[in-house]
């Protein structure tokens, strides 16, 4: 809303000068004079901001929820908030200790600040408990790679487009971890 506001002096001083009276915010909507493309960059800023309360909120009801958890750490990474990431996992953490998913989830947001050796023990961690699991092993042997110490000799990530690829879509740090 203080976009949409800030952009109405924008666009009253564009037309006649500096205006005396703010366009309201339904003259706003229908301004011809907005850029459709700056349009649609608030409209999804706003969403974004909405989806993120909308996750925060059912965290508050349910401190466990995963479901929420991770989208909201997604969010906040591609953000650049990558402790607030890491907070909310673990909080998560704290609710439902051991949860594969958000140790998963964890561990991709360490790997992603550099952080590879925290990482692998998260990911050590969840394959004691599911050892076949196969976004767990292929993580593991990304974090590994990021950090160097696979050679020759070690098995290769999978190669089928799926891993790191929720994490470079959303933060574009390239580094493409599954969670």
């Amino acid at each position: 809303m203080l976009a949409i506001v800030l952009l109405a002096g924008c666009v009253n001083s564009h037309k006649s000068g500096l205006s005396q009276q703010p366009a309201s915010t339904a003259e706003l909507v229908g301004a011809k004079e907005v850029d459709p493309a700056m349009r649609e960059r608030i409209a999804h800023a706003l969403g974004q901001d909405a989806d993120e309360k909308a996750l925060r909120d059912a965290l508050k009801q349910r401190p466990d929820n995963v479901d929420a958890a991770i989208p909201l750490a997604r969010a906040l990474l591609a953000r650049k908030c990558p402790n607030d990431a890491l907070d909310v996992l673990d909080g998560i953490l704290l609710a439902a200790p051991g949860d594969l998913r958000a140790l998963n989830a964890k561990a991709v947001v360490l790997d992603h600040e550099g952080r590879h050796r925290e990482a692998q023990e998260l990911y050590r961690q969840a394959l004691a408990v599911e050892p076949a699991n196969p976004m767990l092993r292929n993580n593991f042997k990304l974090s590994l790679a990021l950090e160097g110490k696979i050679g020759g000799a070690n098995p290769a990530p999978q190669a089928d487009g799926r891993h790191f690829a929720a994490l470079s879509r959303t933060s574009q740090c390239g580094s493409g971890s599954e969670w």
